[in-house]
């Protein structure tokens, strides 16, 4: 497929590196460009040709592989799609060279904007107890590009936007959107383009699963899904026939039985799925679903459940201290997912801010404010939600952080637990992106932690 073809790759990042590897030992003449010489550098050796900084494909080149990161707008991508270049994503590429391999994984594939790495852990977490070899991939952890070629029988994929908008061909067993929210207009314009390249992860797929709660997801599948295509829904209400769901404190499923319209599968207890909250309960319903529609009996899936372990910085208890307990939800990188968090808990203290990315916070603020203890901001965005409690919550105590990172986390964390009362929550749910005063969402993370444990710590040794 790919042998003798001149292909051009857009990005020497994981992705680039990971794309570079495949196509060349699969025959392929490869040039690969960035604008970070130092970054290409690390390249050589690998059988490319490096061209830093192009902003037009080289003479010849059959196809571009692009880096998620780049945006559709990228000159470069801008000149190829002109030239009559086909630009596809690494994904994409990942999928179509799997079709040469004599025993391709079945691909699960998850996508939202919001739940999407704690569902493909669990989907791993299921495949796995019910004897299947399997892995989670794509936009966590290891790249699907290399993983397609590990001899795995499955692969939960988790695949964010920037990654569709590249997929033409992709075609996996079955697909989710989980939810869709505002989020990456920077990168994709508007919320319909944005929702576009979401829905594509249906376009071929033989199962296609919804979350009956959310209205973009069920117009996505509506819109998206091939005929003939199963059709499954997920709710947190009792389940219709076609459905998982909810009864009583039980994830029962009506979709895979051998009559849904009369029976049910029972799964496992509410109290059982880890982490708490109801858009975790959405996520293991969504990883049910898709597991089931691989094959794995209701044990398989209650056993995967019980055996999962939530990933780091997706609401992490840090500790309780004084009657008070800390977590870490330094991955709520949106306003919806800080819904989510913050909707898991009766009396919060709620740490916000960071790069909202054109995403409106009203409508998250209105929801919670009966929740609120008080708030501490921190971030670029600080006085856009800060405008937005004067609007929704004006009577819940507000105290703005100045720039900085671990500094700046120590004052937040401090403010915080002053504020709080015991029974309350002291939550890190930022709501944005974390680039403005932290490397990523996990330095972010670790910082809250750290001061948490800090003022713990001084706090027992004056004896409080």
């Amino acid at each position: 497929m790919f042998a003798g073809r001149n292909v051009l790759v857009a990005g020497a990042g994981v992705t680039g590196r990971s794309a570079v590897r495949a196509l060349t030992e699969r025959g392929a003449r490869v040039t690969v460009t960035d604008g970070n010489a130092e970054r290409l550098a690390e390249l050589d050796g690998l059988g490319a040709e490096l061209a830093p900084g192009l902003t037009e494909p080289p003479a010849g080149t059959d196809l571009v592989v692009t880096s998620p990161g780049w945006r559709p707008t990228a000159p470069l991508l801008v000149a190829s799609a002109a030239a009559g270049i086909e630009v596809i994503g690494d994904v994409e590429l990942a999928w179509r060279a799997s079709r040469d391999l004599p025993n391709p994984a079945t691909w699960l594939a998850v996508t939202g904007t919001n739940g999407k790495t704690t569902t493909v852990g669990m989907l791993e977490s299921m495949l796995r107890a019910g004897g299947v070899h399997a892995l989670a991939c794509g936009n966590i952890g290891l790249p699907v590009l290399d993983a397609v070629f590990e001899g795995y029988e499955a692969l939960a994929v988790e695949l964010s936007s920037f990654q569709l908008h590249w997929s033409s061909t992709l075609a996996p067993h079955a697909s989710v959107v989980l939810n869709l929210a505002e989020d990456h207009l920077d990168w994709h314009g508007t919320m319909e383009s944005y929702a576009a390249a979401k829905g594509t992860i249906h376009a071929h797929s033989n199962v296609v699963v919804h979350n009956s709660d959310d209205p973009w997801s069920v117009r996505l599948a509506g819109e998206y899904a091939p005929a003939g295509a199963k059709r499954v829904g997920f709710r947190l209400d009792t389940p219709r026939p076609g459905e998982l769901g909810l009864v009583e404190d039980l994830l029962i499923d009506r979709a895979y039985g051998p009559d849904p319209q009369h029976s049910a599968d029972e799964l496992i207890s509410v109290s059982e799925v880890r982490p708490a909250g109801p858009h975790n309960l959405a996520n293991a319903l969504a990883a049910a679903a898709l597991a089931r529609a691989y094959g794995i009996d209701p044990a398989g899936v209650a056993k995967g459940l019980r055996e999962f372990q939530p990933g780091a910085h997706r609401a992490v208890e840090v500790g309780e201290f004084g009657g008070v307990r800390y977590v870490n939800d330094s991955k709520a990188t949106n306003p919806h997912a800080a819904a989510g968090s913050l909707l898991a808990h009766s009396s919060v203290v709620w740490i916000a801010g960071g790069q909202l990315k054109g995403a409106a916070v009203d409508e998250l603020v209105e929801v919670v404010a009966g929740r609120l203890r008080g708030v501490v901001l921190m971030g670029a965005d600080a006085p856009v939600i800060a405008a937005a409690l004067a609007r929704h919550a004006p009577d819940v105590p507000v105290h703005r952080v100045a720039s900085g990172d671990d500094g700046a986390m120590n004052e937040a964390v401090s403010v915080a637990s002053d504020l709080a009362r015991p029974g309350d929550v002291v939550l890190l749910a930022p709501a944005g992106a974390s680039l403005d005063m932290f490397r990523n969402y996990a330095h972010r993370g670790d910082a809250f932690a750290d001061a948490v444990l800090a003022r713990a710590s001084g706090s027992a040794d004056d004896g409080r």
